[in-house]
């Protein structure tokens, strides 16, 4: 009565991750799981996606190094760790996450989520709506006088961030959905057959990124013994709390490419550099020339370098907005977030791995080396790759005398034993008192 064609078999988010960096499949044996459970709790697979993506990193790293022992990864060290910038203190000042306008907003016909936390956004937003008095209560009357996509496109084109709420469906509708769901969630490409660049000593890492999942993936980097050195344009330093989070363990800098001395600089910094780290949208440093060959390059964007959103800047909060995240997390009431910035923390350790795993793969064969990511494609990653609790595999339909029955599938399982019960439910009291013949 069970049934035998039915596919039981998850593979782990770790199996998937380390099958999309090209890593050899015997390795995920040596991955050992522990700590709390129930942590990062939410309807999509959160916690998966943050497991997964801390072991890949792990094992890519130890097969870097060359190390032949297990890599362990502790659910309380991997929850803490996607709310670091949650975590920190300084001085025992609780650090600021989100500034006043950054937040949802009812538009005419729905919600928007905007994001002001730096200084030439939350500008760029006032500009958007005409609003000189930047206070929560005029910019909301703003945006209720209009509708959500309106708002979004205004704001846009005044160079600020705003996204409206999109369910799953509309989000795999719209062109942008599409295209990010017709790409892998990563690419890794070798370009030529140049010679890597290592002159001996650290690997000397050049990091052009900015809030969560650039800075995570550099600072794992530089856990991992790299010279990480970040370069930031003067005029607009990182949030003071967003550095002091993922800064750590990185030299920083600042240097305007439009100066010609700066400039220099940057070009002598990127000639004797091995590994190139950028987060800003795609094109807006095409103009730098960063292209050196033996060079590994991961380039980070919101939303993808395709598509009518390519240009766009994005984080994750707004990302969770556009893709329908914040729709499945939330209410009949209002939008949800996921219980971190999974997509920024996520994407940040995929994105070293996929360094370290391009790097271990360029000693052996050379080769200038491209990474791309984007934390679109890991919010689609997660929405739709990674296993989730569906009680229709734990089920089974059975016939009898009861009729058509959905009932659920025994827990005890083991090799060798039964598929299911032998017999289902019959007409109740109708058995005759006498135990079944042999």
């Amino acid at each position: 009565m069970g049934n035998d064609s039915m596919d039981n078999t998850v593979r782990t988010g770790t199996e998937l991750l380390w099958s999309v960096l090209g890593g050899d499949p015997a390795l995920v044996d040596r991955v050992e799981y522990g700590g709390p459970a129930g942590l990062l709790a939410a309807r999509l697979p959160v916690m998966e996606l943050a497991r997964a993506s801390v072991a890949v990193c792990s094992l890519a790293a130890v097969e870097r190094a060359g190390l032949p022992g297990p890599v362990r990864v502790d659910d309380g060290a991997v929850a803490t760790a996607f709310v670091s910038e949650r975590q920190l203190r300084v001085d025992g000042r609780s650090p600021v996450s989100f500034a006043p306008l950054s937040r949802f907003w009812r538009a005419a016909d729905g919600w928007v989520r905007t994001h002001a936390n730096y200084p030439h956004h939350e500008a760029a937003l006032l500009t958007a709506l005409d609003v000189r008095d930047g206070s929560v209560e005029a910019v909301g009357a703003a945006i209720e006088a209009r509708g959500a996509v309106e708002v979004e496109t205004a704001v846009y084109a005044a160079g600020g961030l705003a996204v409206a709420l999109r369910t799953p469906a509309r989000w795999a509708e719209h062109p942008q959905g599409r295209e990010v769901a017709a790409r892998p969630l990563l690419t890794r490409e070798r370009l030529d057959d140049a010679p890597p660049r290592r002159r001996g000593g650290p690997l000397r890492v050049l990091d052009l990124t900015r809030v969560i999942a650039g800075p995570v993936a550099t600072r794992t980097l530089a856990l991992l013994g790299a010279d990480v050195l970040r370069i930031d344009p003067p005029g607009r330093p990182e949030l003071p709390d967003q550095h002091a989070d993922t800064d750590v363990g990185k030299r920083t800098s600042a240097l305007d490419l439009d100066r010609p001395s700066d400039r220099r600089t940057f070009q002598e910094l990127l000639d004797s550099a091995d590994v190139l780290v950028t987060g800003y949208r795609p094109g807006a440093l095409g103009r730098f020339g960063l292209e050196r060959p033996g060079l590994v390059t991961a380039r980070l964007s919101a939303w993808g370098e395709y598509g009518p959103w390519a240009g766009r800047r994005g984080f994750d909060s707004l990302v969770q907005v556009a893709t329908g995240i914040a729709v499945t997390e939330g209410s009949a009431e209002r939008p949800g977030t996921l219980p971190a910035q999974a997509l920024d923390h996520g994407t940040g350790y995929l994105l070293a791995a996929a360094v370290l795993r391009s790097l271990t793969e360029q000693d052996r064969d050379g080769g200038t080396r491209l990474v791309r990511l984007a934390l679109a494609g890991t919010g689609h990653w997660l929405t739709h790759a990674l296993p989730r609790y569906e009680p229709g595999r734990y089920v089974t339909d059975t016939e009898g005398p009861l009729g058509r029955l959905r009932h659920a599938l025994s827990p005890v399982a083991y090799e060798g034993g039964p598929a299911g019960w032998s017999r289902p439910p019959g007409v109740q009291g109708a058995d005759a008192p006498a135990w079944a013949t042999a």
